[in-house]
């Protein structure tokens, strides 16, 4: 249920938070495409910045050391985190669980970060004025892709009609078939929810701003390596304090619509759950296995 994404920014992107949105996608994406994120990070990165043929080859190389890293040191962790998301559900969801699933995607999201920047610094330091462009340009059509999505030229009743429909569909990939009282209510529960995605993407903009000013200051490698570990890590630190009261309201109530609706589901829809977060801790397991351990673990 959680896909909000927490903003990476640019090439941590590719080396980090493209690896969680792959972990909470779905099982296919986590046997398909995990063992494939080396080409899928190098064309993020590509659309964004036009690298040329020595950057392409210097960002394979830094962001295969970074997968190997994530792959056999962090997804076991992940595989332990969703068996203790799983042991929760199976006592009841609560308010809190729901909190505890999100701070937990924080800190997973923190230690990517923490691995990569070096090597994401690295990269960034050889980004030309003309690939700068680039990403302004890649960035004016995700902005405006974000408009479209939330409805955000529309009226207020539209937006919210339009987040009913998202939070319906998140339960749906989850759950599967709801009955029409359920959908209904599920839609009720999500028109209610904050209108946060406007100030959402005045928020979007303002980090676009300070990612720009942030390359504008990379005189010194290694200066310029901590004020981007400080950037990506401290992305809450200068929002407007009005967005983060919403924000922070829009997480509780948020994760209060969760508690509700698995309160409303019926015990064959719950296993369906249950049996869904199975499939990504076996998945997550087989994966983690290095070579070695899993052709033991296959006799």
């Amino acid at each position: 249920m959680i896909r909000d994404r927490i903003p990476a920014g640019l090439l941590m992107r590719a080396f980090a938070a493209l690896l969680c949105a792959a972990v909470l996608a779905g099982c296919s994406m986590i046997r398909i495409g995990y063992p494939q994120l080396d080409t899928i990070a190098a064309w993020i990165a590509d659309d964004y910045f036009d690298f040329d043929t020595q950057q392409r080859q210097e960002f394979r190389k830094r962001f295969a050391r970074f997968h190997e890293w994530h792959r056999y040191d962090q997804l076991p962790d992940y595989a332990e985190f969703l068996a203790q998301t799983k042991a929760r559900l199976d006592k009841g969801f609560t308010r809190d669980d729901a909190l505890w699933v999100t701070e937990g995607v924080k800190q997973r999201y923190r230690a990517a970060v923490s691995y990569a920047v070096d090597d994401a610094a690295a990269m960034l330091m050889t980004v030309t004025p003309e690939q700068l462009e680039n990403l302004r340009q890649q960035w004016d059509k995700a902005n405006r892709r974000f408009i479209r999505e939330y409805r955000l030229e529309g009226g207020v009743e539209e937006q919210r009609r339009a987040t009913g429909r998202r939070v319906l569909s998140r339960i749906r990939d989850w759950v599967g078939h709801l009955d029409d009282a359920q959908e209904q209510q599920i839609l009720a529960w999500g028109a209610e929810l904050p209108l946060l995605h406007a100030p959402r993407h005045q928020d979007r903009l303002r980090r676009q701003r300070e990612f720009l000013q942030l390359m504008a200051q990379r005189d010194d490698p290694g200066r310029f390596a901590a004020r981007l570990r400080h950037f990506l890590l401290n992305w809450e630190e200068k929002r407007d304090p009005a967005y983060e009261r919403m924000f922070n309201e829009w997480a509780e109530r948020q994760a209060d619509l969760y508690v509700a609706v698995y309160h409303i589901l019926l015990p064959h829809q719950r296993a369906a759950v249950a049996d869904r977060v199975q499939g990504y801790i076996n998945d997550l397991t087989r994966l983690g296995r290095r070579p070695a351990a899993h052709a033991a673990a296959e006799r």
